[in-house]
């Protein structure tokens, strides 16, 4: 049988005799000492090469090994820090089992309280993490102490706590009102700067409110319906919670795919200049058309956004889409400022100025042409994170408009160093302003506060004429509302600011539809 060719990179290879049994006599190189040091050294260097790698690797798993032992530890003692007159999880769980065995013998009730502290990230995001340490054992003392030796307390996680009352609902509310008030009570951080955190407070009690394993759930239910409601206050749990529950978390679980399956949508609804009432800039209004449940209101699906950590990503997709509008209105011949509104948790992102910044280079739009709409509460915020953003929107041109103003505790002396181009009077005072003679002198005060900070006022919630007449006689620069237009599909918006040029007393400013220079951001 002929034998196969050698492959080509093995023929270049020195042919090496060896003696194979009696019967075999082919040369082997170590018949000469040269042959036989090669050979050697060979060995030598292959058994190096072995030992240096497995050296290598073992010391690279003695490193990994030691990394993840102090990260274990870092975890375990994280886990179990302990703060004083507060137990663990397990703890707890053997506490409300002998509660629950000393109600089942008819000896009284008992009371969960699951405790949720607000806006808690605030701290860690401004003050860093070691001051969110030391706010907690503040607040933890205060709940401590505040509750008394007969109240279990444990801590849930970060910014959670539970507590087993040994006390009907009734006098568990009494408690959890005066908890309220405790941790509302400002606080330093580092010694230096004062905070406020409010906390959210949920109910449930045993027996009335079901079986020992659902207690702790209706009580967490019972603590989002507060959050949902604008927090630092309790609820005692009701069936219906629980229904509520389980609908957030199906609107939660749609949400999440709401951007990438089309659903959300942006209508915009135009402000109009007081001084000949003609439109000259538009508010982005976020919609969701969900598939089943039709139009969802803001109101429900903002505050899940924001519980649930995706108000930064329709954030982002509200900036995108804005712009996006904003080019094409652009490109068409309108030429309108758009104004989008800002949440807390974009405003603290770092690279929010950045990525805003970037999506307007990327539409070739003037930043004095983009307004940023931000809640007084929010813009109040003495925080590091805030002043930083602020000041970025600044450099960046980026007009800022602080919304709903007058319903918060705005301090003259911070809103004076806000780098601010408007002030957007809340609609409740408009509501009543041609009924109540405090709203006129209310809105008078603001209009007056505005212009000697030389901050353009607008009005929003305009709804009869009567409204729009005392808002120019008061001052006011902006005006906004249903009398003029009802918030609008991004469609509907150039036919309808082409209708209005075309009336005998044209509503829209003849400059939007001419390649002009954009109006100053004074104007």
């Amino acid at each position: 049988m002929p034998r196969a060719a050698a492959p080509a990179a093995f023929s270049r290879l020195p042919v090496l005799p060896i003696s194979v049994g009696m019967e075999s006599n082919v040369r082997w190189p170590m018949n000469s000492p040269d042959g036989v040091l090669l050979v050697a050294l060979a060995l030598a260097l292959l058994a190096l090469g072995f030992g240096l790698l497995y050296w290598r690797q073992r010391r690279h798993g003695q490193r990994l090994a030691a990394s993840l032992e102090r990260l274990t530890t870092r975890f375990d003692e994280t886990q179990v820090q302990e703060l004083p007159g507060i137990v663990n999880r397990a703890q707890f769980d053997e506490a409300l089992d002998a509660a629950v065995a000393e109600c089942d013998q008819g000896r009284g009730e008992l009371t969960v309280m699951f405790m949720n502290i607000d806006n808690f990230n605030t701290v860690n995001d401004s003050h860093g993490y070691e001051a969110g340490d030391a706010v907690i054992a503040a607040i933890a003392d205060r709940v401590t102490h505040s509750a008394g030796a007969a109240v279990t307390v444990a801590r849930m996680g970060a910014d959670e706590f539970l507590l087993l009352v040994p006390k009907d609902v009734r006098a568990a509310g009494a408690l959890a009102m005066k908890l309220v008030r405790e941790v509302a009570q400002p606080m330093r951080v580092a010694g230096r700067q004062q905070v406020t955190l409010g906390c959210s407070i949920g109910l449930a009690s045993y027996p009335r409110d079901g079986a020992r394993p659902r207690l702790v759930g209706h009580a967490s239910s019972a603590m989002r319906c507060v959050k949902l409601a604008g927090g630092s206050d309790y609820m005692v749990f009701e069936p219906r919670m629980a229904a509520d529950t389980r609908d957030q978390a199906e609107l939660l679980h749609d949400l999440r795919h709401a951007v990438a399956n089309g659903e959300l949508e942006l209508y915009y609804q135009p402000k109009l200049r007081a001084n000949g009432l003609r439109v000259s800039s538009a508010e982005a209004l976020l919609r969701w058309h969900h598939p089943v449940r039709g139009l969802v209101s803001p109101d429900v699906f903002i505050p899940i956004a924001e519980r649930y950590g995706l108000i930064r990503a329709i954030g982002h997709w509200v900036i995108e889409e804005a712009c996006r509008q904003a080019a094409e209105w652009r490109d068409s011949g309108l030429r309108m400022r758009v104004a989008i509104n800002v949440s807390a948790s974009q405003l603290r992102a770092d690279d929010f100025v950045d990525r805003l910044a970037a999506v307007l280079k990327s539409h070739r739009l003037k930043p004095g042409r983009f307004t940023c709409e931000i809640t007084e509460s929010v813009a109040m915020e003495d925080t590091q994170a805030t002043q930083r953003a602020f000041e970025r929107l600044r450099h960046a041109g980026v007009r800022v408009s602080i919304d709903d103003f007058g319903v918060g505790q705005a301090s003259l002396s911070y809103l004076r160093r806000l780098p601010a181009a408007e002030l957007k009077i809340d609609g409740s005072f408009v509501r009543d302003l041609d009924q109540c003679a405090e709203a006129r002198s209310i809105i008078e005060a603001v209009v007056r506060l505005a212009h000697a900070l030389k901050l353009r006022v607008v009005a929003e919630g305009v709804e009869t004429e009567a409204q729009a007449e005392l808002l120019i006689q008061l001052g006011c620069d902006e005006l906004q509302g249903y009398l003029f237009a009802k918030p609008m599909p991004a469609r509907a918006v150039m036919v309808w600011a082409r209708d209005q040029a075309d009336q005998p007393r044209p509503a829209v400013i003849d400059s939007l539809f001419r390649d002009t220079a954009p109006t100053p951001a004074s104007e």
